[in-house]
């Protein structure tokens, strides 16, 4: 699960459990044994206003899940301000019902990126989002199958798609000698992206 942290008041502000996803998704096991969280990315600032505040979270299960928070922190007010305006009695009547709605809602507007959409087969151990040319355009993941995976995620977020609507999502599949343990992009004119591996050797390859 992730936690958003309200640090003014220095408590959690919102949970998202991504086991509901896997219970509702039918992914057999999951709901007993979720996935840690072994990575997350979030845009630089100057990304936010075309990606919106969104955060990406790699799992040890070889998922990635692509969230708007500021989607998640609304339905926190919103259930917080109902729930004000009801009485104990219908709370406890009707709390199932509209947790489950709740839950429905932001499934629909998540991004799910895993092994049926050629998607890592183990743990990823890094992800960042792309930091040249079209800034953000592309999610890059990295993982413990030994193979780096190029996401064009920006197909869903600019024509609304879902994951199953789309089969052009993942862009590239690059296959290293070892496990991934670290990777990243520059702002440069060059598409390059830099791997970290198990190995002494840095990889730079381009993905033009």
């Amino acid at each position: 699960m992730l936690m958003l942290w309200d640090f003014s008041k220095g408590r959690p502000y919102k949970v998202v459990d991504f086991a509901t996803f896997d219970v509702s998704s039918s992914v057999a096991g999951r709901c007993v044994n979720p996935a840690f969280v072994h990575a997350i990315a979030v845009p630089e600032v100057d990304m936010v206003d075309k990606l919106d505040k969104i955060c990406a979270v790699a799992r040890g299960d070889g998922a990635i899940n692509v969230i708007n928070i500021e989607t998640e922190m609304s339905s926190t007010k919103s259930k917080s301000s109902s729930n004000s305006r009801k009485g104990s009695h219908s709370r406890s009547k009707d709390g199932s019902s509209s947790s489950k709605t709740e839950a429905d809602q932001n499934e629909k507007k998540r991004l799910h990126l895993d092994y049926t959409l050629g998607g890592h087969t183990a743990a990823i151990s890094s992800l960042a989002f792309s930091m040249f040319g079209e800034r953000g355009k592309f999610l890059i993941s990295g993982g413990n199958d030994k193979l780096v995976k190029v996401w064009n995620w920006s197909l869903f977020l600019e024509a609304g798609l879902s994951e199953d609507d789309n089969n052009d999502i993942l862009h590239l599949n690059i296959e290293v000698p070892r496990k991934v343990n670290w990777l990243c992009t520059t702002s440069a004119d060059t598409d390059n992206l830099v791997v970290c591996d198990t190995s002494k050797i840095v990889k730079v390859y381009s993905i033009a």
